[in-house]
């Protein structure tokens, strides 16, 4: 293989052949007969040609420009035109600051799925006060899988049925919240982003010593269950296990002890999370009758949620409620007690705080500043068109030639009139 050079020392070029394993391209090497002369391996039509391609390319970009420049003293201004530009740029800004503050809100997305955790076990928190003495009552739980879940994993503290006023303030406080959650259901959305920084629903200790008798039972705790449906229930007697099911030894309370006037502080599902609202805590009933049923019924649903702050599996519930008095002669029947009788759903909730992505953020921003752009302009040409109409601008000869042509007239390079010839006889 051979390269081709030219040898300028004698005023043109002389044509001469080298091996191409000695040489480098674009290095100069020095010629074997004569190593005063320098080979070139490029010649000048070759630059030549490669700047003409470069002008070219250049010259084709610039004829796809798609924003002309115009010279500003081609430009006409006019007050209308910067009245409309200014409102225009006031528009852009306040919709920018709002399309910022949408950007940088969250909201809560709830997708459903089939809860396919069968094996875990369900966590129950308990936290009621019930009017009667702690050894005239007793709570247990029976599921459906016959397990039964004695009181021995709950705790019973004798304290004084009545609120303090800054108990009563509480309770007054969190019913109010209760109700606005089932009036507004959106405000969940907030306990759910807010919940790091909330603190727990617990009724608080009493601020004085207390001189009331202590004769009523708080039964407080929390138990693990089969995620099955099960009866958690509070009645007359201490509750005893025996191969034919369960029973409450009631044989040595007076019937004149009985009273269910209960107050529940606490009743929820899964692990405790600070900052959350269960639809029964603060509920408090008062009856004066003796033979009094209440009956909680609660569907269990299970909840994965998470957010910037938090991320935990917990599970919430709706509830039913309904109370009647036991009189067997009248054909009710039932035992006097506080039944709390749960299920839980197939279906399970996922709750995720979702932003908006910053790409959907500048698109909505180009949006906005060219729609009002464009917008503004097209009003301002429709606007300025029918003022013109108003303004009989046709009238005073505005889209008129300024000086009519005259057919007469040489200057205008009219071609004169010629009169008919005369023919004399």
């Amino acid at each position: 293989m051979e390269r081709v050079g030219f040898n300028w020392a004698y005023g043109k070029p002389r044509r001469f052949t080298k091996s191409a394993e000695n040489l480098l391209p674009g290095i100069p090497t020095p010629d074997t007969k004569d190593t005063t002369h320098v080979q070139v391996f490029y010649s000048r039509r070759d630059v030549k040609m490669r700047r003409l391609s470069r002008k070219k390319a250049l010259s084709l970009v610039k004829e796809l420009d798609a924003f002309p420049k115009v010279s500003e003293s081609y430009v006409e201004t006019t007050a209308t035109g910067g009245t409309v530009s200014l409102f225009a740029f006031i528009a852009m800004a306040l919709l920018a600051i709002l399309e910022f503050f949408v950007y940088r809100n969250t909201w809560m997305k709830y997708d459903y799925e089939v809860d396919k955790d069968f094996s875990s076990k369900l966590r129950i928190n308990i936290d009621i006060t019930v009017a009667m003495k702690c050894q005239h009552v007793g709570a247990d739980i029976l599921d459906l899988a016959e397990t039964m879940i004695t009181s021995t994993e709950l705790q019973y503290e004798p304290v004084v049925f009545d609120l303090s006023p800054q108990q009563r303030l509480w309770q007054s406080a969190l019913l109010l919240v209760q109700s606005r959650l089932r009036e507004e259901h959106a405000l969940q959305n907030l306990v759910y982003k807010s919940l790091i920084k909330g603190d727990t629903t617990a009724l608080p200790p009493r601020e004085d010593g207390a001189t009331e008798p202590r004769d009523s039972c708080r039964i407080h705790g929390y138990v693990y269950v089969n995620k099955v449906a099960g009866n958690f229930h509070i009645t007359v007697g201490k509750p005893i296990h025996h191969p034919q099911g369960h029973a409450h030894i009631a044989a040595f309370v007076s019937h004149e002890m009985y009273n269910f006037s209960h107050r529940i502080d606490h009743l929820s599902f899964g692990e405790m999370m600070p900052g959350v609202l269960n639809p029964l805590d603060g509920t408090e009933k008062i009856t004066p009758s003796n033979n009094q049923m209440f009956q909680y019924f609660i569907t269990v649903v299970p909840t994965k949620l998470h957010t910037r702050k938090i991320s935990t599996d917990t599970h919430q519930f709706s509830v039913t409620e309904r109370e009647r008095v036991i009189n067997h002669a009248a054909g009710s029947h039932g035992v006097s007690g506080i039944f709390v009788k749960y299920d839980t759903s197939s279906l399970m909730v996922t709750v995720r705080e979702q932003h908006m992505p910053l790409g959907q953020f500048l698109v909505r921003l180009c949006g906005i500043v060219g729609g009002i752009f464009s917008t503004t302009g097209m009003l301002h040409g429709l606007v300025g068109f029918f003022l013109n109409i108003i303004c009989c601008r046709f009238r005073l000869g505005i889209y008129r030639d300024s000086q009519p042509p005259d057919i007469n007239n040489v200057n205008h390079h009219q071609t004169p009139l010629l009169a008919d010839p005369v023919i004399k006889e």
